[in-house]
């Protein structure tokens, strides 16, 4: 309720008047502080937190349970009613409530009603979290999932005692990270969207789910569900990192620092794809905690400029091939002399020795480490570890 009970004042004090929001059945939810041309009928839904029947009848008459967006509706003084606006909150096409407005002293204007439209899709999500949330409240599910992924003792006592996750199953962590918007709070309400789609789908998997700042988290009991959902549901493109299973729902932190950490390498990695599990990041998995200074000192000037890129491609293709010339040729359909000539410009240029095993080995982990730190940005696609 809190995050409902935030949208509504924030909304109230942006448009400078009152407002009431109800559910599909006309319990009242959350209301702002009241200001301004009120009637009985707005007092005794906040008192009594329902609408009087004769009064839903009206109401029903006039339209709010077809309405697909704002409504305005003629007083009615025989009801002691004030006129209104009605904002039907809906989520994935179902009704989950209504927006009241007092539309008097002085009516809406065009630019409040739009502004007001626009809070809508943020009152339907929050309205449909409510509504999945089993046996705790959505803002106590949510700061229960919040202090599991930071390792909180007591957060999976209290999601497994409120029936939001089963005792003697298995967690798994997913993490999906937008690939290039800059994160906003359009970007935030897109991830809790496509989020809370998936959960209604998954419920046998007793999924909760976390929108943090830059990247979204999903829950499920069990190895993870698959990731092509995940991504079919989510309205802006995503890449998705997946931690390894715990066996119990209080060691839930470690799936989700893996799941984090593979998900930041997809995104920097384009080669790796749209989804990475941690247990199959090979050599990245290590390279994830070193800083990117530590790179072998010979590259520096090669990364730094761009008409040296074709060397460093044929550079990690070689090391990415143990060093094979034949695999080398055939991979980068370049003949066998023009290799020979390439390489030799590398030992040259980055004062090294390519027959030496150890050079071989720091030359490939700094040119993954430039890789995630995108320092080093190779046209292909093969982004192998």
């Amino acid at each position: 309720m809190a995050d409902l009970q935030r949208i509504v004042d924030e909304l109230a004090a942006r448009l400078g008047r009152p407002l009431l929001l109800e559910d599909r059945v006309q319990r009242v939810v959350a209301y702002s502080e009241q200001s301004g041309a009120m009637d009985d009928i707005r007092r005794d839904s906040i008192l009594r937190r329902h609408t009087a029947p004769e009064v839903r009848q009206w109401l029903r008459a006039a339209g709010i349970h077809e309405a697909t967006g704002p409504l305005r509706i003629e007083g009615a003084p025989h009801l002691g009613l004030l006129p209104r606006v009605c904002l039907p909150v809906r989520h994935a096409d179902g009704l989950l409530g209504f927006l009241w407005f007092i539309d008097a002293d002085p009516p809406m204007s065009a630019a409040q009603i739009d502004e007001a439209a626009a809070a809508a899709p943020a009152l339907g999500l929050a309205l449909f979290h409510e509504s999945l949330a089993s046996g705790l409240a959505s803002h106590r599910e949510l700061e229960a999932v919040n202090g599991l992924l930071q390792g909180e003792p007591d957060a999976a006592r209290q999601l497994i005692e409120a029936g939001a996750f089963p005792q003697a199953r298995p967690v798994t962590v997913q993490v999906a990270r937008p690939r290039t918007a800059e994160p906003d709070d359009a970007l935030r309400l897109a991830l809790e969207q496509g989020l809370l789609t998936l959960r209604r789908r998954l419920s046998g998997h007793h999924p909760l789910h976390l929108v943090r700042y830059d990247h979204a988290v999903l829950l499920t009991a069990g190895p993870a569900v698959s990731a092509d959902e995940l991504h079919a549901v989510m309205p802006v493109p995503v890449v998705v990192g997946i931690g390894r299973s715990r066996p119990a729902l209080a060691e839930a932190a470690g799936s989700y620092r893996e799941a984090r950490h593979a998900a930041e390498v997809t995104a920097r990695v384009p080669g790796l794809g749209r989804t990475a599990e941690w247990a199959r990041l090979g050599v990245y998995r290590m390279l994830t905690h070193m800083p990117d200074q530590e790179l072998h000192p010979g590259l520096e000037g090669l990364l730094a400029d761009a008409q040296y890129l074709p060397l460093l491609e044929t550079l990690e293709t070689y090391l990415d091939l143990a060093g094979s010339a034949v695999a080398t040729s055939r991979a980068l359909r370049l003949h066998r002399t023009s290799l020979y000539y390439r390489l030799q410009r590398v030992e040259e240029l980055a004062r090294t020795d390519l027959k030496d095993g150890g050079e071989r080995l720091a030359l490939h982990l700094s040119l993954k480490l430039a890789r995630l730190s995108g320092r080093y940005l190779p046209r292909d696609s093969h982004g192998s570890s």
